[in-house]
């Protein structure tokens, strides 16, 4: 029986490595253009990866230390890998998002930020914010799941269904 989310001849393994991959670089991407961006506001990367858990574990995050920032880390990553996998998938049933990856990419990337932002953060234990999120920080989201998640992942994903 074919299975509509693997291409002709391709095995389970080999897309999920895939996906492994391209999650890790766009993941990466998007890590560092964000611990970058908070640096300059003067967030530690220890701040950023405790923020991270906290949305699995609440404010506790906070004070656990190293252990907060590894739990941090693997759910970045768990996301950027999750993101891909979508992507992924919706791709083996809309073939415009292998055809057309830039503006596909970059679509994806708004349409993560604001199921991130407005449907995922709102239902974890995050702290709300104290103040309303700037303009700046707001685009500076946007534009960073644009690049490093959407248009890395189509980009990625793209590239490897040529090869195929």
């Amino acid at each position: 029986m074919n299975d509509p989310f693997l291409p002709q001849g391709c095995s389970a393994s080999r897309v999920l490595l895939l996906v492994l991959r391209v999650g890790l670089i766009a993941g990466t991407l998007d890590i560092g253009e964000n611990l970058i961006f908070n640096q300059l506001r003067g967030v530690t990367p220890s701040m950023v990866f405790h923020y991270i858990a906290s949305g699995l574990i609440g404010s506790k995050a906070f004070e656990m230390g190293l252990a907060a920032v590894l739990l941090g880390v693997v759910v970045h990553y768990a996301i950027a890998m999750t993101w891909t996998g979508v992507y992924y998938a919706a791709s083996r049933k809309f073939t415009v998002l292998i055809r057309h990856p830039v503006i596909s990419g970059l679509f994806y990337g708004i349409v993560v930020y604001l199921i991130m932002n407005f449907l995922v953060l709102p239902l974890t234990g995050v702290p709300h914010a104290e103040k309303a999120v700037t303009l700046a920080s707001r685009v500076n989201g946007v534009l960073a799941l644009m690049l490093c998640i959407g248009l890395t992942i189509a980009l990625l994903l793209r590239r490897d269904a040529a090869a195929a």
